[in-house]
């Protein structure tokens, strides 16, 4: 791997990090009332083909940081479907 796929795996795991807190304060809370359910399911959809096409080009930064981050957005999402009343 190069070092910029390297940089670049790094960079977009980091970036799945930032929903950690959201996924934190949805459990601790048990409320996930102000959370735009529409949007998480769009970036959600857009990591599946991100996934795809990385699997197409047998390039393991995208399918990592984007496998990252589409677990991140399932918990948020799964949070929304516990909590979000």
């Amino acid at each position: 791997m190069s070092i910029l796929a390297t940089l670049a795996t790094a960079f977009g795991i980091g970036s799945g990090l930032f929903n950690l807190p959201q996924i934190i304060k949805i459990f601790q809370r048990k409320s996930a009332k102000d959370i735009s359910v529409i949007t998480y399911i769009g970036l959600l959809a857009g990591t599946v083909v991100w996934i795809l096409y990385g699997l197409e080009l047998n390039n393991m930064p995208i399918i990592l940081t984007n496998g990252f981050a589409g677990a991140s957005f399932i918990l948020i999402l799964l949070g929304c479907y516990l909590y979000g009343k």
